[in-house]
């Protein structure tokens, strides 16, 4: 058994090329224990680049090395036949080792030690690699500069605090190599400035919602109604504060049967359609029903030669209507009266509202401009209207002119030709600049060819308590 041992280690080892092999395959076996042992011990499992790592890229070097040390052999059997032929001794691949030395000893146990104390080295430093390619700032500030837009929305969305990558890529290294491999054009645009402007939204790359969205937002958790207040300044000396009040029907699956908003998601059935490329424009909507029934909705656009060119069907999903769940860009008037609300904005000053919202609607050539442009006006207002104001109230006028550069700037980036409204939210009524809604398909235009249209009775989705009212009866002893 010793013999065979010392055999098969003689014939792994016996030239530079199966050497560099054995190395190759035993670094890359330690390395895959390693991270296999961290991604069992670390939370979510260490994410996707920690399983890239540990099953793609290490099992592919440890297969490189078993085909260096079969390279290695055969080239070396090919040496010795030859030299045979020659009549010649086969030469010695290495010099011969004498462990009896303790020179040769030191030098053999000072080569293992500085070995073991790089590997260690290594493997520390690939788990913080994989760290901090994980991390939300290696996304959007470190290596993402062209992402700015997409940073600054992100760190005002509801998922602030979801990384990255559990929605863009989610589990396992499959997705993680297809975003990689469909990135790698991007890493080219940006090094050599080849990226339009503004960057298209990639809705056709997205992964399934139910791979990613619904690990956490699962459709059974949404059931029953849900009261839901808007807030909204009128444009008058008081800017006065307005309410509206809405019963939403969240819905869901109840019992064997879905209903309100998200009937849409009903297991027993499936709605698909086809659009243009923004899913803006629905041309055609089918829905089959869980006997198999078909039933399918023609809108006016059907019949354009943009539709024709059309024709690949999407299944519905969560990001057909909650198409910007995290990269929100607000239009003006909503930020505006969450400024108001929020006292970020002095509402006392008169007519606030009204002179911020063209403020903030004013086109500006940069962040800096449009900070420096949106104070002016405010200042120069006042200043020119209400001097008494501009003077008793000098610091709330600049804390307004500073909360509406703000606002201009979390919204509008002109480096990307971003403007209000250049990325429109599907979610909700196609009001103000920056939503297109429900009305995509629920505009009683999309018919069958029995005639049939889809309903566009607001009440399926929620029922108006009170609309723009100062002071709601239905508040009353609810709100402060």
């Amino acid at each position: 058994m010793r013999e065979a041992l010392e055999r098969f280690l003689a014939t792994v080892t016996g030239n530079i090329i199966s050497l560099i092999g054995t190395a190759l395959t035993t670094v890359s076996a330690f390395l895959f224990v390693l991270l296999f042992a961290i991604s069992l011990v670390s939370e979510h499992g260490g994410g996707p680049y920690l399983g890239i790592l540990s099953f793609l890229v290490l099992p592919g070097l440890f297969v490189l090395g078993l085909i260096l040390v079969a390279v290695g052999i055969h080239r070396q059997r090919g040496r010795r036949r030859a030299a045979q032929a020659r009549g010649e001794a086969a030469p010695a691949p290495f010099p011969v080792l004498d462990f009896n030395r303790s020179g040769t000893r030191n030098t053999v146990m000072l080569f293992l030690g500085a070995t073991a104390v790089n590997l260690l080295i290594l493997g520390v430093g690939t788990f913080k690699g994989v760290e901090v390619m994980d991390s939300t700032q290696f996304c959007g500030a470190t290596c993402h500069t062209v992402m700015e837009p997409e940073y600054t929305t992100y760190q005002r969305s509801p998922h602030a605090r979801v990384k990255c990558v559990a929605c863009h890529i989610g589990e396992g290294a499959g997705w993680f190599v297809k975003s990689k491999l469909s990135g790698s054009w991007q890493v080219v645009s940006v090094a050599f400035n080849l990226y339009p402007r503004p960057i298209p939204v990639p809705v056709h790359n997205l992964r399934p919602a139910p791979q990613t969205c619904e690990q956490c937002h699962w459709p059974e958790k949404f059931v029953g109604d849900r009261l839901q207040v808007n807030t909204h300044f009128a444009e008058d000396s008081t800017n006065t504060e307005l309410k509206t009040v809405l019963l939403l029907k969240v819905g869901g699956r109840r019992a064997d049967k879905s209903h309100g908003i998200h009937w849409h998601v009903d297991p027993d059935q499936q709605i698909r359609y086809r659009s243009d490329r923004k899913r803006e424009t629905m041309y055609e909507v089918e829905m089959v029903g869980k006997d198999g029934a078909r039933k399918r909705w023609r809108g006016p656009a059907a019949d354009s030669p943009e539709a024709a060119k059309v024709v690949e069907w999407r299944t519905m999903d969560c990001v057909d209507c909650h198409n910007r769940p995290t990269h929100i860009y607000r239009a003006p008037e909503v930020e505006l009266d969450a400024a108001l609300l929020g006292q970020r904005i002095d509402r006392t000053l008169p007519y606030i509202r009204r002179e911020g919202l063209a403020a903030l609607q004013a086109e500006y050539p940069s962040h800096a401009a449009a900070r420096a442009g949106i104070g002016k006006a405010i200042a120069g207002f006042y200043q020119a209207n209400y001097p008494h104001v501009a003077a008793q109230q000098a610091e709330a006028v600049t804390a307004a002119g500073r909360a509406l550069g703000d606002i201009w700037c979390w919204n509008v980036f002109p480096q990307m030709n971003i403007k209000w409204g250049t990325y429109r939210n599907h979610l909700g009524h196609p009001e103000m600049s920056t939503t297109v809604g429900c009305f995509r398909c629920h505009d009683e235009e999309h018919a069958t060819a029995e005639g049939e249209t889809i309903t566009g009775d607001c009440g399926t989705c929620h029922t108006v308590l009170a609309e723009q009212e100062a002071n709601p009866q239905v508040l009353q002893g609810v709100l402060p």
